[in-house]
């Protein structure tokens, strides 16, 4: 499957999804295996000279906690999410709405289903938030060019 049906497919899963109709997400597929995915995320987060303050290892949480609360669905066969602030974006877009604080930290996720790979984030409202959005998109695409 090409980068571009792989992607539409992906986003038409994501957009059918309850969870994607309260807040949508960017995902691009990723040509490499989910280990070179999340190496290129971080190295494009810290590149930048940002500080990752955590990985969210979601993939192996659902798989570990499926049994206990009554699942054997496998939603990703391996999943993680790169949790990072800037402090001179988030001082300009809490300054411009302190409200703002609710969308940090950002986030930047990888996941691999059915075997393929996808790099992502969300998208945030109209407003200051846009060039929190920008920065996240510039770093997924750096991410993606490798």
């Amino acid at each position: 499957m090409t980068r571009t049906r792989f992607a539409a497919a992906l986003g038409a899963a994501l957009l059918m999804t309850p969870a994607a109709q309260a807040q949508e997400a960017v995902t691009h597929a990723f040509d490499g295996s989910f280990d070179d995915a999340t190496f290129a995320v971080e190295t494009a987060i810290v590149g930048r000279g940002l500080v990752i303050d955590y990985v969210s290892h979601t993939g192996e949480m659902l798989a570990r906690t499926g049994g206990d609360v009554g699942s054997d669905v496998e939603i990703f066969e391996a999943a993680d999410i790169f949790l990072f602030c800037s402090a001179s974006l988030s001082r300009k877009v809490m300054e411009a709405d302190p409200l703002n604080i609710a969308h940090c930290p950002y986030s930047i996720f990888v996941f691999q289903r059915d075997g393929q790979v996808a790099i992502g984030h969300r998208t945030y409202p109209e407003g200051p938030m846009q060039e929190v959005e920008t920065l996240l998109e510039s770093l997924v695409t750096e991410a993606l060019d490798g």
